[in-house]
């Protein structure tokens, strides 16, 4: 048995008026805005111009939020267009998963616009967003624990988290207590954004490389996680889809950081001195 447990969750909306407030979506609010505050600091502090991050973000986070909602549709629906509960099912869950690849990759597409329509370099900005965007990940991770859909297999060791009746995958209905992956998930990502800060500080990256080895760290993570999930999630190949965008995610990472590696600068040819005249002989020895 566990020798410590994470509560079910409580009341998970609020209604106020005709609006109804949700947790999940409060939880990633909250990683929005200290993924936008975070890297907005850290921009203005290697001389950014104050404010323009908000610019970028006012970019970056709409196309990241069509990334999570094309993923989770396709992962949630299995391509199945026709059910509208279903399809609006997705849009939340989407909102709810932003960290998944497909809101990382148009969000950065996102930025890139921003940047280019403004003028601005996009390399000091992703040097800046790297550890942001983690740590804003781990917020919006929290989510998960809401929803209650982001677990493993039954724990039995020391941490685990309990899964109300309603939300046990089947052929579990009996095990009250599962291993919280979401936990794992979020906690891996404050480790990936102090390893960023650490990384480009210890080998002075640029912006794309530590945006990339931070994408990277985050995909390996990922993958492990969705190794220990249960439930029935979409697969190809045996594989769940959320590894296979892990998978997409890495290899294209390493690529750049590998395409992007300093390269020794070849030395020029050594001119000949007022004493050293390409005679015969000299010809002979070279």
């Amino acid at each position: 048995m566990p020798l410590a447990s994470i509560p079910e969750p409580g009341q998970a909306a609020w209604h106020a008026g005709p609006l109804t407030l949700r947790a999940y979506a409060l939880c990633v609010i909250a990683g929005i805005a200290v993924a936008v505050a975070f890297t907005s600091y850290r921009y203005r502090k290697h001389g950014g111009k104050p404010g323009f991050i908000l610019d970028v973000a006012a970019w970056a986070i709409p196309f990241g939020l069509i990334g999570a909602f094309l993923h989770a549709m396709l992962m949630e629906t299995r391509h199945d267009f026709v059910h509208e509960p279903d399809l609006w099912h997705a849009a939340t869950s989407g909102v709810a998963a932003i960290g998944v690849p497909g809101a990382i990759a148009l969000g950065a597409l996102g930025a890139w616009i921003a940047c280019r329509r403004a003028g601005t370099p996009l390399a000091p900005v992703a040097h800046a967003a790297a550890p942001g965007v983690a740590f804003g990940l781990a917020i919006g991770g929290l989510a998960h624990w809401w929803a209650e859909d982001f677990y493993g297999r039954p724990a039995t060791f020391w941490l685990a988290e309990r899964i109300g009746p309603t939300h046990r995958v089947a052929g579990f209905e009996s095990n009250p207590t599962f291993q919280p992956a979401f936990l794992y998930q979020s906690l891996w990502d404050v480790a990936v954004g102090l390893a960023a800060i650490w990384a480009a500080k210890r080998f002075a990256l640029s912006g794309a490389r530590v945006f990339m080895l931070a994408a990277a760290a985050y995909a390996a993570g990922g993958l492990w996680v969705e190794s220990i999930r249960i439930g029935p999630l979409p697969r190809l190949f045996g594989m769940p889809y959320g590894a296979w965008g892990d998978v997409a995610v890495m290899v294209l990472a390493i690529a750049v950081i590998y395409l992007t590696r300093p390269r020794p600068k070849r030395r020029p040819p050594r001119p000949y001195g007022p004493r050293e005249t390409r005679s015969p002989a000299n010809q002979a020895v070279l």
